[in-house]
């Protein structure tokens, strides 16, 4: 755990920055968590019984798994986040990550992982998140956090 070896402070500091690019997206979250298919199976004229379909995501859930993508969240190791935690269910991991102080947030990064680098082997794992409101309560912790973390900057 990086975090841990580093000072609340220098943990905002380092990601501050992603974490306004996520925050961004809570709006659209907050409607759409829970209550909207994120996913369309593409179908054309044509397509024969035997034809491999495959879905058509919602573009603002591509755009908020690209975003993601490219943040300092992203851990290859987030399995053992999970694993090392207990966590077995998408309650587990909203209450695992509502608890996080700032020196979690490789934690936070780790259930967020889980599902961004996930969803791109097991596609359904986006809508999983979306539908489970995994992503909402990620979003919504990185937005308290960064609050305290502007107290930083004032201090």
């Amino acid at each position: 755990m990086i975090s841990e070896q580093m000072t609340a402070k220098e943990v905002f500091e380092k990601y501050k920055e992603d974490m306004l690019k996520l925050i961004a997206y809570q709006p659209w979250l907050e409607e759409k968590s829970g209550n909207a298919k994120m996913y369309e199976q593409y179908q054309t004229e044509g397509m024969t019984q035997n034809s491999m379909k495959f879905p058509v995501y919602d573009g603002t859930l591509l755009r908020f798994v690209r975003e993601a993508e490219n943040t300092v969240f992203m851990d290859r190791n987030y399995v053992y986040v999970i694993s090392g935690n207990r966590l077995k269910s998408a309650e587990d991991e909203k209450a695992f990550v509502r608890k996080q102080t700032m020196l979690g947030m490789d934690n936070i990064g780790g259930v967020l992982s889980k599902y961004v680098m996930g969803g791109k082997v097991k596609g359904r794992m986006w809508s999983d998140a979306m539908d489970q409101g995994i992503f909402l309560e990620i979003v919504n912790k990185l937005k308290e956090l960064y609050g305290e973390g502007l107290n930083f900057e004032v201090g």
